[in-house]
């Protein structure tokens, strides 16, 4: 089992970076593959990225491809999501997930941060 914790989440105006991390409990922290997703309200949640065990494949949904990186360091047990040249359209609430497959399906995902909110003002 793995606990996950995001932060670093903000205001931040259009055309800003912020950078979320999410720091993991445990030694099984390699046996995961991590995933970031986010939900505006009243809309469903969205894959933003995720990454292999290892860090060496990602993937990006289509609204966030060119824009944000994920990355991890399993020395420090702990995912990031830079996000650049953001939008207010990027404005959710973002969570990280950890699942044994790497997937853009949340429900490939067995565990949960509690979340961090993004705004960013036009």
């Amino acid at each position: 089992q793995v606990q996950l914790a995001e932060s670093g989440g903000g205001l931040v105006q259009a055309g800003g970076s912020l950078r979320l991390s999410c720091a993991a409990s445990g030694r099984t922290f390699t046996r995961y593959a991590l995933g970031w997703f986010r939900q505006a309200p009243g809309k469903e949640r969205e894959f933003v990225g995720a990454i292999t065990r290892g860090g060496g494949m990602t993937s990006y949904g289509d609204s966030v491809k060119g824009r944000f990186t994920i990355s991890r360091d399993n020395a420090k047990n702990t995912v990031y999501l830079q996000m650049n040249s953001l939008k207010p359209e990027d404005t959710a609430v973002y969570y990280c997930a950890a699942g044994t497959y790497y997937s853009g399906n949340h429900l490939e995902y067995d565990y949960w941060g509690q979340g961090t909110q993004v705004t960013v003002s036009s």
